[in-house]
């Protein structure tokens, strides 16, 4: 199914398929209105478009579609090059771009009786090729299927109870900056600060950092995402306060005001499930890899083609 699919993209499909695009926009009312004389009297509103009717039930995926020197081409065949084709051709109705596909597959499938008259199939470069396929696709099934047995609940739980221990709560400040060159021009943003000046409208104003413009808000943060001068300064501080004096940091000379303090929870186990789930997933193919690299005898050799040392 896959190969005769390939060939109908070497055909060119996509240029088909983008002849396509504009009878879809039109029916789906993306094309641009004709424009409404001025002097046209005013009508009353249109009927609502009635909804067209659902598209009919496709036959089984085994149904035959086509003959080509009495190979059979199938439904399933059609519905797979459906799937290769981009996004937005991918959501139309399967009967309108149905004669398309069929006239690419059954030329793909002449293609390669052609080839294989001329003994192509045996070439030994396509051999190799297609050995490799081969094995993808072995390789993708067995994961897919290592996948279903390793992902379940009791795992993710697990998994989730395990990501808890390793991710407890930690502190955050919401914290807004004002960064300078020289302490002097620090030193002067406190004193107008210590005046009543606000903040926010100082960052703005002096500030060479790239968040200048939101009035120097820099988010929550937690201990370990600033460097550590900063973050001494800011933890140190009850919400509501800026820095007394200037913190010098290899960026510059930073005056700092906290907004607000808070502990961040780890997410709950609806949160995080997908990423259990991905981590479920990468443990047991890791797991699976270390087991079967431990039965098996491998030798690995250089680009010079000596022997490499045996893995550890």
């Amino acid at each position: 199914m896959v190969s005769r699919w390939s060939f109908a993209g070497v055909l060119g499909l996509a240029l088909a398929a983008a002849g396509l695009a504009a009878g879809p926009a039109r029916a789906a009312g993306l094309a641009t209105p004709a424009p409404v004389p001025a002097a046209a009297p005013a009508a009353a509103p249109p009927a609502p478009t009635p909804a067209p009717p659902p598209a009919p039930a496709l036959p089984p995926a085994s149904t035959v579609v086509a003959r080509v020197n009495g190979t059979e081409l199938h439904l399933a065949d059609v519905e797979a090059a459906q799937q290769s084709l981009p996004a937005q051709l991918q959501k139309l109705p399967l009967q309108q771009i149905y004669p398309i596909l069929l006239d690419r597959l059954v030329d793909g499938e002449l293609v390669a009786q052609a080839g294989r008259k001329e003994h192509l199939d045996q070439d030994p470069a396509v051999q190799r090729r297609l050995h490799l396929y081969e094995d993808h696709l072995i390789q993708q099934a067995y994961v897919e299927q290592l996948i279903k047995t390793a992902v379940t609940p009791d795992r993710l739980q697990a998994r989730y109870q395990e990501f808890l221990k390793q991710t407890p709560p930690r502190e955050e400040v919401h914290a807004r900056q004002i960064l300078v060159k020289t302490e002097p021009e620090a030193k002067s943003i406190i004193a107008q600060l210590d005046k009543g000046a606000d903040f926010a409208a100082l960052a703005k104003k002096y500030s060479t950092d790239s968040g200048a413009s939101s009035g120097g808000d820099l988010g929550y943060f937690t201990r370990d995402e600033m460097v550590p001068a900063f973050t001494a300064a800011a933890f140190a501080l009850p919400a509501g306060h800026y820095t007394e004096t200037p913190v010098k940091t290899e960026f510059g000379w930073h005056v700092i005001q906290v907004e607000d303090r808070r502990v961040k929870k780890p997410p709950s186990f609806e949160e995080a499930q997908g990423q259990m789930r991905s981590l479920v997933i990468r443990d047991a193919i890791l797991a699976k890899l270390k087991e079967l690299r431990s039965g098996a005898t491998i030798a690995t050799f250089g680009l010079d083609g000596k022997p490499l040392p045996a893995a550890k």
